[in-house]
């Protein structure tokens, strides 16, 4: 189960593409190397053993001809230990990949903390750790996979601030080891908590994957992460709106309701499915959380044969709703998650909302619903990556906006926006759901009322509905987000997001 650290590199670079960055050691470790030779036997042995100095291989290589940087523990070296050594070879390694402006590619497997050097040894998550967040602060992707077993102070530094986390199917992964908690406990830790699955399941990490998977992995990440578009920001034609503009006025506020819930309704998963490309799903919010309602993934989206646009996709998806019911708190900060990510790469982000509501719950009210909505508001406005908001169904309370603020933002021609389900409206104004569709009416909350009031700036046209052309709707789409964000690419940062504060500010107000 355990794989050497020379052997996944092999399998995850281009071939002969890797360089070893062979950093010279201190000439000297503090605490008892000095005088335990016990430890120095240790050394002496491990290193004849494997052919190694220490338990990190670090160095650079080309996936699928990008160039990056890696760096890897070697477990049959004292069991993939970090001390002194070992860190400062770690911590060159990252600097020089950030002064490079490198991707890079971590691969920790250890024991943790080296304990023949004691302190002074646990003290190195310190300044790996500052070391890591040097390079993500630079705008630099960091991809981790974690091998089998990664525990202690490895595990609690750079095997988890990866941008994206994945692991060795059935991995130990813990921060406690087994038997040191049974030495300390008097029993066993309960079976099935520390594994790579479970982790999955709690929104620890994005993925479990075998290493012959990790470089099909690694291409589809930095094709979207890699710190630059290789296509550039060319302006293609935008998708245009053929349906004619009387035929969209027309539809009726309550039949667009109508026909977004059909549940034959292309949502969000077939929208990543037949209109992106290089998508890689992410898992969680990374602190122990995980919304299968709201999803987040990595993705290209483009008109078929063109390069398509990078970007983070966060949004509703409405067949997860259907089956595990509306998202919680949770689910903001698995969508906030998406939004730094956005941030510190510089990635055009692209929200979808597509939902009846979030959670009516004590359980929400406790996790902080209304105060995640809040922070998601409040970190959308001022995103500085460029952001585009798709309604692409269902628009509904909080849940929906919480996801609205962008600099474009693009309306299905049955999608719609109201501060609650125009039956809920309707049931507080006349205290019953028959007037929903009244409603509906005058609350404007169809595509082209939203354009008319400045909250929409463009309606994707359905012909007549995107239930009976899903797979042509779908690709109308992806066109149109592809155009957008190529176009918001282009406009100087600082003057995107101070457009973008004015249009919310103005909102509403007489022109």
């Amino acid at each position: 189960m355990h794989v050497r650290a020379l052997d996944l590199i092999a399998r995850v670079l281009d071939a002969g593409s890797f360089t070893a960055w062979p950093e010279p050691l201190p000439e000297s470790l503090p605490g008892p190397d000095a005088v335990d030779p016990d430890y120095a036997e240790e050394l002496r042995a491990a290193r004849e053993r494997t052919g190694l100095d220490e338990a990190l291989v670090t160095g650079e290589g080309r996936i699928h001809g990008r160039r990056v940087a890696v760096v890897a523990c070697e477990f049959t070296f004292l069991a993939g230990s970090i001390g002194v050594a070992a860190a400062e070879r770690l911590v060159r390694a990252i600097e020089r990949a950030t002064a490079e402006r490198l991707p890079l590619v971590a691969s920790p497997t250890s024991g943790g903390t080296r304990m023949q050097e004691g302190t002074v040894a646990f003290l190195q998550m310190v300044k790996i750790s500052a070391a890591v967040a040097a390079h993500r602060t630079a705008g630099l992707p960091y991809l981790v996979y974690l091998r089998h077993p990664t525990t202690g102070g490895v595990f609690a530094s750079w095997g988890s601030l990866g941008h994206v986390t994945a692991a060795q199917p059935g991995a130990l992964i813990g921060f406690l080891g087994p038997r040191v908690f049974q030495a300390l406990n008097g029993e066993p830790f309960p079976p099935g908590v520390q594994i790579a699955e479970n982790l999955y399941e709690h929104g620890l990490i994005d993925a479990v994957v075998p290493p012959e998977q990790l470089r099909d992995v690694a291409i589809r990440v930095f094709d979207v992460l890699g710190g630059h578009d290789e296509h550039g920001d060319g302006d293609p034609a935008p998708a245009e709106d053929t349906a004619e503009e009387a035929e969209v006025s027309d539809t009726p506020a309550w039949e667009s309701v109508r026909r977004s819930r059909d549940p034959a309704r292309p949502g969000l998963r077939t929208l990543l499915r037949s209109g992106a490309r290089d998508v890689t799903p992410l898992r969680g919010t990374g602190e122990g959380e995980s919304e299968p309602s709201l999803r987040l993934a990595l993705a290209r989206f483009g008109a078929p044969g063109s390069p398509g646009a990078p970007c983070v996709v966060l949004g509703h998806d409405r067949t997860r709703q259907s089956e595990y019911g509306p998202f919680g708190p949770a689910g903001l900060r698995q969508a906030r998650r998406g939004m730094r990510l956005a941030a510190e790469l510089g990635l055009p982000l692209v929200t979808v909302v597509d939902t009846a509501g979030a959670a009516l719950s004590r359980e929400a009210e406790e996790g902080g619903l209304a105060g995640e909505i809040a922070r998601c508001l409040a970190e959308l406005v001022v995103l500085p990556a460029p952001t585009v908001c798709l309604l692409l169904g269902e628009g509904a309370g909080g849940g929906a906006l919480a996801l609205l603020p962008a600099d474009r933002v693009l309306c299905a021609r049955h999608g719609w926006l109201s501060p609650l389900p125009p039956e809920g409206a309707s049931a507080i104004l006349f205290r019953t759901t028959d007037r929903a569709g009244e409603i509906a009416e005058r609350q404007g909350i169809r595509a082209t009322d939203l354009r008319a009031d400045g909250i929409v700036d463009r309606i994707i046209p359905e012909l007549p509905d995107a239930a009976a052309e899903p797979e042509a709707f779908v690709q109308r789409v992806a066109a149109t987000l592809e155009h957008e964000i190529r176009a918001l690419r282009a406009i100087d940062p600082g003057d995107r997001v101070r457009k973008r504060l004015a249009r919310y500010r103005s909102l509403g107000l007489p022109t």
